[in-house]
């Protein structure tokens, strides 16, 4: 689902391994609410990201992301991120990563921390397959929280993509703009269908996101919106 920090920075090492031309890169994008695996981060208001990463020809990549609302000046979240890929054949890699994750306490929301590690099958930069597991940090609830997930990147043509994407998870307690979920095993589905459009160094995405099963927000917070856009450029 590449809409919040977190999905942002693992999607980004996945290009071919040693077709990187320039150790060095980031993205800057502008997007209509940051989202988490079909749970809204921030209001629906627009949101800056940026990050930063290096990547090594030896398959291993390090970065660093932060985002906040135009309206704001403290961050929305931030993390850092380390990952290894390599190739299990001519079409398909595997990557492992890491990160840690900090939405730092904003209005009407506690704080969030958390650690997380994940492992995907990717298939010529067409098809991505997640298996993760997250960790809350300085929470009383100490559970490790799995993750299941599928993404499709179709072109249509040299500039549109067709994206689609779903997943299963297992929410955490003390989780952004909402209250414990306890209720019966505390699981939920998310999707997204959208088209992106990339030239150069530019992308331009617009997604339609849907949950099911998932708890509400507090209120006052405006909740998930069902609409996305992001415009981003990479460097």
């Amino acid at each position: 689902m590449p809409v919040g920090l977190a999905a942002l920075a693992l999607a980004l090492p996945r290009a071919p391994l040693h077709a990187q031309a320039a150790p060095f890169g980031g993205t800057v994008a502008l997007t209509s609410q940051l989202v988490d695996r079909g749970l809204p981060l921030t209001s629906t208001r627009p949101v800056l990201q940026g990050e930063l990463r290096w990547d090594a020809p030896s398959g291993w990549s390090f970065g660093v992301a932060a985002a906040s609302e135009l309206r704001s000046t403290r961050l929305a979240e931030s993390l850092l991120h380390v990952a290894y890929s390599w190739p299990l054949s001519t079409n398909w890699q595997m990557q492992a990563s890491a990160l840690y994750y900090d939405a730092p306490r904003r209005e009407r929301a506690r704080g969030y921390r958390r650690a997380e590690a994940d492992l995907a099958w990717i298939y010529r930069d067409i098809l991505t397959l997640n298996l993760a597991a997250r960790r809350p940090v300085g929470s009383p609830d100490a559970r490790t929280n799995p993750v299941a997930e599928a993404n499709l990147r179709w072109p249509l043509t040299r500039h549109v993509s067709l994206l689609a994407g779903a997943g299963v998870a297992r929410f955490q307690r003390g989780y952004g703009y909402y209250r414990y979920y306890g209720e019966g095993s505390a699981y939920y589905r998310y999707g997204q269908a959208g088209l992106a459009w990339s030239g150069d160094r530019w992308r331009v995405e617009l997604d339609r996101i849907a949950t099911d099963d998932a708890p509400r927000a507090r209120r006052g917070t405006g909740g998930l919106s069902p609409w996305m856009a992001t415009v981003s450029w990479s460097f």
